[in-house]
């Protein structure tokens, strides 16, 4: 399809992505997915077949996006895709674009940064640090969405949380300075010291996008998770040392019981499986290794 060079001037906004897609949605007036070009802006985006025949859909409307999920009724067409849920009027429609991994990667995270960041929020950082209570009080922030890290930028510093860190996230409305505010409580490990983010939003909607994208990296650290085969041994090793053996005066090899060098050999396993690294405290869980060990805690019991 040769570019419609007449859909970016009439976009008074930048252009962030422009591709080339198959699309279809319940706002078009069509059967089966064609083939157009998809336009994205700091504002709208645009799905379009030529200059007559597009949908526009504005950033302000989307209430929703999914990566790699597809609506029923438009299932069987579509292979790696991005679904965007939006409001006209009082009710909610689907568009569904789809294009090869790497451009639907792309896409997805061209989109969510458009759609979250300079979000106003407010964030208390650190809430928690291990399992102690800080101090910290809810401070105004900007939400910055960079490759695979979110910062909350405040008046007097910058707030980083990587995502491969976040061990957990939640959603729950807690009352802050008088009002009522969704919340999102990120868990993340640092330098294998365990945090507790809170964030809140006055935007249900935005809040909702924002735990879209922080999923989309949970679920891919739960899928590597899920291909790990673990032995009982090292599964109680690392429950050990997430309760603190390892550490200095607390002999992780008392703990479990093991042999010195059948310790060592277990341990250079876990740490290959990036579940263990050695610290200058000693060796500590990764946060890939403090998810295995909330998934794996019954196992050792039993």
């Amino acid at each position: 399809m040769e570019p419609q060079v007449e859909l970016v001037e009439q976009m008074s906004e930048s252009v962030i992505a422009d591709f080339v897609a198959k699309f279809n949605s319940d706002r078009l007036n069509r059967a089966d997915p064609i083939k157009g070009r998809v336009l994205l802006s700091e504002k709208r985006l645009v799905l379009a077949v030529n200059d007559n025949d597009k949908l526009t859909i504005p950033l302000s409307s989307i209430v929703d996006v999914a990566v790699g999920h597809i609506p029923e009724e438009l299932s069987g067409f579509f292979d790696s895709t991005v679904t965007v849920g939006f409001e006209r009027g009082d009710r909610q429609f689907v568009a569904v674009v789809e294009a090869d991994d790497d451009t639907i990667g792309k896409f997805s995270n061209v989109l969510f940064r458009a759609l979250l960041n300079g979000v106003g929020m407010t964030t208390k950082h650190p809430a928690r640090v291990g399992g102690r209570v800080t101090n910290e009080t809810f401070t105004p922030a900007r939400l910055v969405l960079k490759p695979q890290r979110v910062l909350f930028n405040t008046p007097d510093r910058s707030v980083e949380i990587s995502l491969s860190t976040v061990t957990e996230f939640s959603r729950a409305t807690r009352e802050i300075r008088g009002t009522k505010r969704p919340v999102l409580a990120v868990r993340h490990a640092p330098a294998g010291t365990s945090k507790l983010t809170l964030a809140a939003m006055d935007s249900s909607r935005k809040m909702s996008i924002l735990g879209r994208y922080l999923r989309l990296e949970y679920s891919d650290l739960m899928a590597e998770i899920g291909e790990l085969d673990l032995s009982k041994d090292e599964k109680e090793i690392l429950v050990a040392l997430y309760s603190g053996a390892g550490s200095e005066g607390i002999s992780l090899a008392q703990i479990v019981n093991k042999e010195p060098a059948k310790l060592t050999m277990m341990l250079n396993d876990l740490e290959a499986d990036e579940l263990v690294v050695d610290t200058p405290d000693g060796t500590k869980l990764t946060p890939k290794g403090q998810v295995v060990v909330s998934t794996h805690l019954d196992d050792v019991n039993t």
